[in-house]
């Protein structure tokens, strides 16, 4: 294969919206290509396209993207930068942006930690009471 894979968000007519939204939440990131119908964009250097479909398919929690955060500050500003403006929280670190795609924010460490056995029941206890993670209440679990 010659160019790596990547995922096209199907956008109502606002894809060209929705990148730059990403690109001002994520350092290190710009807008590829600008046409009326795709607008490619790279955050972080992965490579997303953004389709100006139509209204036929919305996005729904079966697909989403993941943040792995080194600090509570990084959750916190993921967190408020990707709600911010209409965008939705839900449980266990997920969100919806205002455009309505998913996001997971969560620790650097949490799958490691959750492979723990002894440890494991009462990190999830934890994080299914919780909306935006707090990683001290993780980590003393």
């Amino acid at each position: 294969m010659s160019s790596p894979i990547y995922p096209c968000l199907w956008f109502d007519g606002n894809a060209k919206s929705a990148a730059e939204f990403y690109c001002s939440v994520f350092k290190n990131s710009k807008i590829t290509t600008d046409t009326p119908m795709v607008v490619m964009f790279e955050v972080n250097g992965y490579k997303l396209m953004g389709l100006n479909g139509g209204p036929h398919f919305k996005f729904n929690e079966a697909v989403s993207l993941v943040v792995n955060c080194d600090s509570q500050e990084e959750i916190d500003c993921y967190w408020e930068k990707l709600t911010s403006d209409g965008g939705e929280e839900s449980m266990c670190g997920w969100l919806k942006d205002k455009f309505g795609f998913s996001w997971q924010i969560i620790p650097s460490g949490l799958g490691e930690l959750m492979s723990d056995p002894g440890r494991a029941q009462r990190i999830m206890a934890e994080v299914m009471q919780m909306k935006k993670l707090d990683m001290g209440k993780i980590m003393s679990a």
